[in-house]
Formats: C-alpha cells, sequence, structure tokens
C-alpha cells in the first residue's frame, strides 16, 4: 500500500500545483494581482534499519508546504484616468472597506457620488486629509469637492516696468482723463471681492529730469470703483510717494509700499492693493510692461484632478488655480508573506506580517506614485505556460505510479 499512498500524495500536490497556477494564469490581467506558487517539502518513514541513521529511511510522498506570493513589482501601463496610480515599490494603498482597514495594490481609482476617492469594490482610499487649501495631518477617506473654489481679491500687485529715460518731463496736475498730462500707462486685471474682474490703470507723469535721475507722478484708477460723485476715481500720489530713479536708471526710495484703496460699487467688500514697483527701470527704451503679477483671482470652477509622485491630490480649477484636496499615504510591512489574502484584491494584516508602518510616498521602502497608469499583474505567463506542462506530467506520472502498484498486486494474487 505504501506506493499507493506516495503516488496519492504525489497526485494532492500536482493537482494543487495547477490550481495554484490555474489561479494565476486566470489573473494575468487582473490590475494589481501578485502571484504565488505552491511550495512542497518531502515526507519520510521511520528508519527500517538501525546500523546507521541515515540508511533504510523510505519515502512516503510529498506534501504542499506553503503557497507564498511573490510580491515583485508588476509593469507599469499608462491610463486615460488622472485617479488611476500605480505603486513603483514595496508600498500598499489603505481603504476603508465595509467598516475594515485593508491593503492593496489595485489604484484604479474613481469618484463615488459623495466624491469620495474610491475604488472598484467602493474601498474608501485613505490618505492625509485638507482643508482649505493645506494638509491637516489627520487621516481619514480622500474627498474631491465638486464646491467652486471662492474668489479672492487682489491684495498684491507686482509691477516691473520701464519708463523710458527720454520722455519729456510735463508741468501741472496729472489728470487721467487727458492723455496729454502722462506720458505713459498700463492696464492689469485685478478682482474685487466678489470675484469681478476689474481693470486697475496706472498712468506714469515724468515731472522731473535732472543730472542725478528722474522723478514720476503715478496715478491710479480702475473700473468699478466710485467717488463721491459717484463717477470713476483716480488716486494721485505725488511726492515721497511718486517713483524716482537715479542716473543709472535704478529705482529709488518708495517703490515697493505703495498701498491703493479702492472702494467698488458691485456691493463687494472695499479692499487695498499693495502695489510693488521695485523691478522698475528708467531706461533710454521705449516705455513698456516687463511683468505683471497680482494675487486675485475670481471664482473658479473644478476643472481637473492631479496626482504627484508624493501623493499630493491637487484640483485645477477654471480660473487657473489649483488647490490641494489631501495626500495619498502608502503603507508597509515587515512581512508580505504573513499577509491574509481577502480577495477582490485586498490583503488584511496579521500577527505574521507585522504591523502597518504608513508614511508619504517617498518615504523609505514605501515607493513612489504615477498618477494615470496602473500596476499591471506580476503574472510571467509564458512561464506559467511551462510550469502548467511540468504540473500535468508530474500528475500524470503518478497516476502512472498507481497503475504500475495496481498490475504488481494483481501479479502477486494470481500466484
Amino acid at each position: 500500500m505504501g506506493a499507493f499512498n506516495t503516488a496519492l500524495s504525489g497526485l494532492q500536490a500536482a493537482n494543487s500545483n495547477l490550481q495554484v497556477l490555474g489561479n494565476n494564469i486566470s489573473n494575468a490581467s487582473t490590475v494589481g494581482f501578485k502571484s504565488s506558487n505552491a511550495q512542497f517539502s518531502d515526507a519520510y518513514a521511520a528508519a527500517l534499519a538501525t546500523t546507521a541513521p541515515t540508511q533504510g529511511q523510505v519515502g512516503i510522498g510529498t506534501q504542499v508546504q506553503t503557497v507564498a506570493q511573490q510580491f515583485t513589482q508588476g509593469s507599469i501601463q499608462t491610463t486615460s484616468n488622472p485617479l488611476d496610480v500605480a505603486i513603483s515599490g514595496n508600498g500598499f494603498f489603505q481603504f476603508n472597506y465595509n467598516g475594515s482597514t485593508v491593503y492593496g495594490r489595485n489604484g484604479q481609482l474613481q469618484l463615488s457620488s459623495g466624491g469620495v476617492i474610491v475604488d472598484g469594490n467602493g474601498g474608501e482610499l485613505v490618505g492625509i486629509q485638507a482643508r482649505n487649501g493645506a494638509l491637516t495631518g489627520a487621516s481619514g477617506p480622500l474627498t474631491v469637492s465638486q464646491n467652486a473654489l471662492p474668489p479672492q481679491a487682489t491684495s498684491g500687485l507686482s509691477l516691473g516696468l520701464n519708463l523710458d529715460s527720454s520722455n519729456t518731463p510735463i508741468s501741472g496736475a496729472l489728470n487721467i482723463n487727458d492723455p496729454s498730462t502722462y506720458n505713459y500707462s498700463t492696464s492689469t486685471t485685478v478682482y474685487d471681492s466678489l470675484g469681478t474682474p476689474q481693470l486697475l490703470t496706472t498712468y506714469y507723469q515724468l515731472s522731473g529730469s535732472t543730472s542725478s535721475g528722474e522723478s514720476w507722478n503715478v496715478a491710479y484708477s480702475a473700473t468699478g470703483t466710485t467717488g463721491a460723485s459717484g463717477t470713476t476715481s483716480g488716486f494721485i500720489f505725488s511726492g515721497a510717494s511718486a517713483l524716482q530713479f537715479s542716473s543709472t536708471g535704478q529705482p529709488l526710495g518708495n517703490v515697493s509700499g505703495t498701498t491703493v484703496a479702492f472702494p467698488w460699487a458691485d456691493g463687494a467688500s472695499n479692499n487695498t492693493i499693495a502695489i510693488n514697483c521695485s523691478g522698475s527701470t528708467n531706461y533710454n527704451s521705449a516705455n513698456a510692461v516687463i511683468t505683471a503679477n497680482s494675487n486675485g483671482y475670481g471664482v473658479g470652477q473644478l476643472s481637473g484632478l492631479s496626482i504627484d509622485p508624493g501623493g499630493n491630490i491637487f484640483a485645477r480649477y477654471s480660473n487657473g488655480q489649483s488647490q490641494i484636496l489631501g495626500q495619498i499615504t502608502l503603507t508597509r510591512f515587515a512581512n508580505n508573506n504573513g499577509l491574509q489574502n481577502l480577495g477582490n484584491n485586498y490583503f488584511a494584516e496579521t500577527y505574521a506580517s507585522g504591523q502597518p508602518l504608513s508614511g508619504s510616498p517617498g518615504s523609505t521602502n514605501l515607493g513612489v506614485l504615477q498618477s494615470g497608469a496602473v500596476e499591471q499583474s506580476n503574472v510571467n505567463l509564458s512561464q506559467s505556460l511551462v510550469n502548467l506542462i511540468v504540473a500535468q506530467q508530474a500528475y500524470q506520472a503518478n497516476a502512472q505510479t498507481i497503475k504500475t502498484q495496481n498490475a504488481v498486486d494483481q501479479t502477486l494474487l494470481s500466484l
């Protein structure tokens, strides 16, 4: 009966191997899948002879020692979904699934009806949450708000100009309604507290030119403002608040601290704008704006999402602004093979895996993220098919052992 039992153990082992290989092959297209391989150990009966401890031991077959998963990196394939994320490294995503914390490598992500970032199973992606464009440090499900980005009133304007040193000085007051009273004007867009774009115009009058440099008076006006008479107002600054340049064309004096108050007529809150002209010059070249930057913007609608290699999720808005919505965190374990496979591309922590260690992508042994991509299954299909043939031959060989032993038994019975 020994040969029967030995061959039977071989059949059972070969069948287990076929099941493992078949599972690998069936998941060759499963995103984030990690292949497995069956590992076997031999089995021996007690020694039949006692003359030496290594003599007379008869093998009684084989047994499945373990089925180990291979956590090697799968290839990265790009997709058209900006929320798809692939891990390059050892980390796992963390999900809240049916009230439990689970881990996985499948980064096929989407938005739920409530704006939560979820996978195909409905598991909520966990990371560092953000509020008002700043990470809070609190961990929880990551969400994407569909709300508009509120406007921000302009509070600062930086102008870099060149005011032509060859301009002719103009005497008398600067009148924004009389072009003959100023040498140059330029306009830039600013925003009030309601997000309404307003056109801020600056006027420049060369008031004096000497061998030591030039002095320019500056006036400001903006659309959507009202004066005491209900008409558009100009705000004129002269003397200490004028622009002054040295004989080499470099700015002097108060060029970085001019603050102008604008009373908006559309119901927006009045606000002041600090105007910085420190980057201006006074060369013998045409009047021109070199740079013009302001910090305000109008209301913005969500237009897109992006994820950087560090896991930071950014929303892009129609007004050209972007805002951080949260950060994906990754988790690693001391022993990946100690994880419990739950199916649905999920794993669970066990005592054998060790405690989860979470951190930002790019941290030690966690890996980095690639957005608009997924990690393919790490199944080597060609090698799996070869292994399948070997397992089939092992099954057939063990079946032949049973047939041979049966023939031997029949011979004995016929004596």
